[in-house]
Order: C-alpha cells, then sequence, then structure tokens
C-alpha cells in the first residue's frame, strides 16, 4: 500500500496530495537507529591522555633500609616528602587515561543506510512522534510536506506564522518552556544550556533563505538534503522526530536514497528483502 500525504500551501491550506517514496514504509529498527547515532557522536569525540612527564618530574633518591622511614623514593637527596609513587601528593596517577584508548563506535556502511531510511520512515508514524514527546495535537499528519515557497522566507516572523498555520507552532514553544540552565562545572565549558528538540525543517539546497530565517527558533533545525544524517531524524537515538519537508526535498531525498541503495550493493545484487521492498526496487 502507497502512503499519501498532502501537500500544504504557507496559508495552511491543503492543495494537493502526493506518494511518499517507499522507503517511508520501511521497516522501523531502534537497535540499528542507536548503534548509528552511537557511532557518528563517538566520531567528535577527543582523544585525552596524560602528560607523558606527569608525576615523573622530579629527581628522586632511595636511601634504602636503615633510616626508619618507608622505602619510597623522595626529593633533598632522599630525605624530602616522597614523589613519583602513586600514593604520594603529586605523584603518578593510577590506570590515567590514555590517547591511544579506542572511542570510536564503528558501524558498517549498509547497516548505516539502513537505519537512515528506518529513521525516515519513523517519522511518518504519528505514534512515534507523539511518544518521543512533540506536541502533536494541532497537526493533521505526519511527515508535513509544504510547497517549495517555504524555502524562500527571509525572515523570522514569517516562518513563525507558517508554522504556525500547520500547527507546529506549538511544538517550538514547547521546546522554548523546556529550555534550562545546566547544573554543574559543564556552565563554564560552553554547554550552559540544556535544550530540547523541536521540529526538522528538510529544504533542497544549502543557500536556502529559510536556513537563516528560522536559526533563532528554539529547538528548530533546518537542514539540507545532502546533510542528512540518522541524528536529525533520531536524536539521542529516539525515532520519531516531527519532520517538516518541501516538495523538492522530497525528490531530492529519493533520489539520494536510491544513488546510496545502488552504491552499497552494486545496482541491487544481493540485497536484502526488506531493504529491496523499502526502496521499491
Amino acid at each position: 500500500m502507497v502512503m499519501k500525504v498532502g501537500v500544504y500551501n504557507l496559508e495552511g491550506k491543503r492543495i494537493k496530495e502526493i506518494e511518499l517514496p517507499e522507503f517511508f514504509e520501511s521497516e522501523i529498527r531502534p537497535d540499528l537507529i542507536m548503534r548509528a547515532v552511537l557511532a557518528i557522536r563517538t566520531k567528535r569525540l577527543q582523544p585525552k591522555g596524560k602528560s607523558l612527564v606527569a608525576g615523573r618530574d622530579y629527581t628522586v633518591y632511595n636511601l634504602g633500609k636503615g633510616y626508619d622511614r618507608a622505602r619510597v623514593a623522595r626529593i633533598f637527596d632522599g630525605l624530602g616528602p616522597a614523589k613519583k609513587v602513586a600514593q604520594a601528593v603529586g605523584g603518578l596517577r593510577v590506570r590515567a587515561p590514555t590517547s591511544k584508548k579506542v572511542i570510536v563506535e564503528e558501524i558498517n556502511k549498509k547497516e548505516k543506510f539502513v537505519a537512515l531510511i528506518s529513521a525516515i520512515a519513523a517519522t511518518a508514524d504519528p505514534v512515534l512522534v507523539q511518544m518521543r514527546g512533540h506536541e502533536c495535537s494541532r497537526i493533521r499528519e505526519v511527515p508535513i510536506v509544504v510547497v517549495d515557497d517555504f524555502e524562500k522566507l527571509s525572515k523570522t516572523k514569517d516562518v513563525r506564522n507558517v508554522l504556525k498555520k500547520l500547527g507546529v507552532w506549538k511544538d517550538v514553544d514547547l521546546a522554548q518552556d523546556k529550555k534550562r540552565v545546566r547544573s554543574g562545572k559543564g556552565k563554564m565549558r560552553g554547554r550552559k544550556y540544556k535544550r530540547k528538540k523541536g521540529p526538522l525543517i528538510v529544504v533542497s539546497g544549502k543557500n536556502e533563505e529559510i536556513i537563516l530565517a528560522a536559526r533563532n527558533l528554539e529547538g528548530v533545525d533546518v537542514v539540507p538534503v545532502d546533510k542528512l544524517s540518522v541524528e536529525h531524524f533520531a536524536p539521542g537515538g529516539h525515532p520519531g522526530r516531527l519532520a517538516v519537508f518541501t516538495e523538492s526535498a522530497l525528490k531530492l531525498l529519493k533520489e539520494r536514497i536510491k544513488r546510496q541503495f545502488n552504491h552499497l550493493w552494486n545496482k541491487g545484487r544481493g540485497v536484502p528483502e526488506e531493504v529491496a521492498k523499502a526502496i521499491g526496487s
């Protein structure tokens, strides 16, 4: 059964109906989605380890037995405070972090592709969208598809008015209400606020005017088709994000998925049946 969805104009009125690409009906795999998100996140981590001379930058001596004191290395010709050993102040750190530790979670390319189409399919499930915490009381159907004129809006107030007419603005308000100051030292490290994710707006290109117009809206992400990843559709590994597509972005997304599919499976040879069905091959 082909899924159909309405196309809305800037006044929030349904003007026509189109068919969604086949991958919107693919199986939703929360396990693969979580793996893909972890793989993306760990590649942003910075390796960290102790200095090679940490706790060792001392000239120390051991006097040996017969001095009625612990036989540990000490400064000042062996007569001062202990250094270098782990139990001494300023000494070595036991099991210190090392920059050679493997901190990247790997994932196969084909699994990552299946996770992507699975995360996209979750945006068309109203139950998952509501379970993720989005405000959907005024939304008629998901995903939301709007005309291409939406990409040409250059003012934030115009974007806000359109989102209100589409019934999405209540979710933006919810993200604004949940913004709070982080507890702990993270406030001093460039992450002062805890923020919630609102709707995702998918556009056709990276030079569209709406990207600048909507960047100040709390929780709203505006992403071109060629930059989309699993993390955009399932932040934190939880599928079902509220998504707004433009018509042209939906067409380009279909082309991108087809292109990736042909590249990974060598034009469909040896492809799993469920993946081939999701792509429409």
